[in-house]
């Protein structure tokens, strides 16, 4: 089965051999941009990437809907099977959160990171929307799947520091890594520009260890160039001494910050930091093994390209005394889509596949150890800034304009 999440709150069930419809299910009135005070989504509707618990059979996700009292934000769980929504569910953010005296002010909060699952719990991230209008924060909701009434939370102090990455948090273990953007008018640091690491509770530490924000954060709020677009991704780089657990944030500012898994290391606390992009990076990364280092592939323009320029840029970590950034290849792609990677059994033959996306608008190929372009399709029509494909075995999905496409290799 592949299932289509869209903006008009429908979701579609698919055979994902002949696409034939299984069931489809609408599950409210998207939101106007007239609803809203700013934004430049419209109708916005379902845009965070779902998640699927294959212990519940169940699909998740957001979907912001119409209501008579104003935009609200609803959490569903559907029944893979036919659609049908779950007990206990949908959640409605702002009311779930405001029984335990918590503020959400649904107008100015959207939804945009792809949504995780831990230990029995469905991770929602949030920032604001397009223009960063309204009173809006960073905040993480965590929803119990067996009892949806509970829920756990974690809120930036400042105003602003969304939590935007079209990635989504990640995890590692029972540990919950996410970034937040840009705040506004902090005197001191307010939990903006930062990676956190936070367990399944969502419990605020003030130890180092557990946070990172770069030392000029108070410039990078000034200038809107921040770490909240792109969500950290975590590595394990081989070394000498076994594999290093470090994480790799990526910034508006073009800058690649290199971080201790385990000691995020505070303030200005990286363990390197280099110029990797001459532009904005806003993206889902994607990493993977080859020759004797980790590579991370992600949409921007390569500050140091060895070769031909692109808006493909792949670099390569490698551990030592101090973990070191290299650009590795760049890709020859026009547009704005984000990577993934695919391999022959899981870690050989990596290929790195990328979406022109309001650009050439065409799927491409690279080897994933020398960046030879080996595919490019036709044009498509109808793709979306952010967009990455769905690999499967055999097939690559791309979901578009009203159509979903369909690649067998």
């Amino acid at each position: 089965m592949l299932f289509v999440a869209t903006e008009d709150d429908v979701v579609y069930a698919l055979d994902a051999t002949t696409g034939k419809e299984l069931w489809k299910r609408t599950v409210g009135r998207p939101v106007r941009a007239s609803s809203l005070p700013c934004g430049n989504i419209n109708p916005l509707g379902i845009t965070g990437t779902p998640v699927i618990d294959p212990a519940t059979q169940a699909i998740y996700f957001d979907a912001a809907v119409e209501r008579a009292s104003g935009p609200s934000h609803q959490v569903f769980a559907l029944s893979a099977k036919d659609g049908s929504v779950l007990p206990g569910w949908p959640i409605d953010v702002a009311d779930a959160l405001q029984r335990s005296g918590r503020h959400f002010d649904a107008s100015v909060q959207n939804q945009r990171s792809a949504l995780t699952l831990l230990d029995g719990t469905l991770y929602v991230a949030f920032g604001g929307h397009f223009g960063d209008c309204g009173n809006y924060h960073g905040w993480i909701v965590g929803i119990s799947l067996r009892d949806p009434s509970k829920l756990i939370s974690f809120q930036t102090r400042a105003r602003g520091g969304g939590s935007w990455s079209p990635g989504g948090p990640s995890v590692v273990g029972h540990d919950i890594y996410f970034t937040t953007g840009n705040t506004f008018g902090a005197q001191t640091w307010g939990d903006g520009e930062a990676v956190f690491r936070v367990g399944a509770d969502l419990r605020r530490s003030d130890d180092k260890k557990d946070y990172f924000a770069p030392s000029d954060w108070k410039t990078l709020d000034a200038g809107d160039v921040d770490l909240g677009g792109s969500n950290p991704i975590p590595l394990d780089v081989p070394g000498a001494g076994g594999d290093r657990a470090l994480i790799l944030a990526l910034g508006k500012d073009g800058k690649a910050y290199l971080l201790d898994r385990n000691n995020l290391g505070g303030i200005g606390g990286q363990l390197a930091v280099k110029a990797v992009s001459q532009s904005l990076i806003i993206t889902s990364p994607a990493s993977y093994r080859a020759d004797d280092g980790v590579f991370v592939a992600f949409r921007a323009q390569g500050a140091q390209c060895p070769e031909k320029r692109g808006e493909l840029t792949v670099l390569k970590i490698t551990a030592g005394a101090k973990p070191a950034m290299a650009t590795a290849w760049c890709g020859t792609v026009r547009g704005r889509g984000s990577p993934i990677v695919t391999t022959t059994d899981g870690h050989s033959n990596p290929i790195v596949w990328m979406l022109g996306a309001e650009g050439d608008n065409r799927l491409h190929a690279f080897r994933g150890d020398t960046g030879e372009q080996i595919y490019a399709s036709e044009t498509l029509r109808g793709l979306r800034r952010f967009q990455s494909a769905v690999a499967t075995k055999d097939r690559l999905y791309i979901g578009a304009d009203e159509r979903v496409y369909a690649f067998k290799f």
